[in-house]
């Protein structure tokens, strides 16, 4: 049923635009009924941004090897989905709910943007056990300075952010934290473990991560 909520809804969006997108119809051409949906998402926008953009659980991510290349393949995945036209309706009308409805607001946190920071403490902790990291960074941080940035450029600024943009926004981030990894947990000048593009410098012995 999940599935069917989704695809129907990019169906419409892709018919009519976001404007014209309602429950009822959504619930009409889905064959489900509108409680249905409403247990699962408690506005238009929450659905049309599970549709367009992420759901409120999101795959482990891509392991390549270096901070860096997580990062920027995360990054280039939320921006394949977030630049669309349709998305950059939605986000607007979303930003707008959550301002009104601090009840919206607070499920958006415990659900949408609570799975992209695991998503990110993932990355740091991985980056920690390949001595990238001298120690832990709040996730919170890396969200706002990546995935904050990338929505800022895209719904408020209207930058026309591409591939270029993406990998200096990335490099930018991942040298920044890696800074602030030294500076927190004791390294002179905040030097960092390992080359922000590639693969780590000798660094402390992993932990076993099985």
């Amino acid at each position: 049923m999940d599935h069917k909520i989704l695809q129907t809804t990019r169906e419409l969006i892709d018919e009519a635009g976001y404007p014209a997108l309602t429950v009822d119809r959504v619930a009409a051409r889905a064959g489900v009924g509108k409680a249905a949906i409403y247990r699962r998402y408690a506005s238009k926008a929450e659905m049309a941004f599970a549709a367009l953009v992420h759901g409120q659980r999101l795959p482990p991510p891509a392991d390549t090897g270096s901070l860096h290349g997580d990062l920027l393949e995360l990054t280039r995945t939320f921006h394949a989905r977030m630049a669309a036209p349709a998305a950059r309706h939605v986000a607007p009308a979303l930003m707008s709910e959550l301002a009104a409805n601090p009840e919206l607001d607070s499920r958006f946190q415990d659900t949408f943007l609570a799975a992209e920071h695991a998503g990110l403490a993932e990355i740091v902790e991985r980056a920690v056990a390949r001595g990238e990291l001298a120690g832990p960074v709040d996730p919170t941080i890396v969200h706002l300075l990546l995935l904050g940035s990338l929505a800022a450029g895209l719904y408020i600024i209207n930058l026309p952010v591409d591939d270029a943009m993406i990998t200096d926004l990335v490099t930018a981030t991942a040298t920044g934290i890696t800074a602030l990894a030294g500076r927190h947990h004791g390294e002179p000048g905040g030097e960092p473990h390992g080359d922000p593009h590639g693969a780590a410098r000798p660094g402390p012995p992993s932990p076993d991560r099985a």
